[in-house]
């Protein structure tokens, strides 16, 4: 199981990012889990300083855009 995490304060930006992630998990047919970090705490220890942020199993993959579906689907297959 891939674990996604979106890290941001849950704006607009993050919502997106989320939905894209999911987008582009469902497509290559993975099993993810996906959890949306909002703690600033949590998300100051991963070390992102801007948001919104993805990480993939527990590795920072981008932080301060909002990827694309096709871009997320790249980072999950490599």
């Amino acid at each position: 199981m891939i674990k996604l995490q979106v890290l941001g304060s849950g704006c607009a930006k993050c919502a997106t990012l989320g939905e894209h992630a999911t987008a582009a998990a469902e497509a290559l047919g993975l099993d993810y889990e996906l959890e949306k970090v909002t703690d600033i705490n949590r998300i100051i220890d991963a070390g992102v300083t801007r948001t919104p942020a993805l990480m993939v199993n527990g590795e920072v993959r981008s932080s301060g855009q909002v990827l694309s579906v096709d871009d997320i689907k790249k980072l999950l297959a490599a």
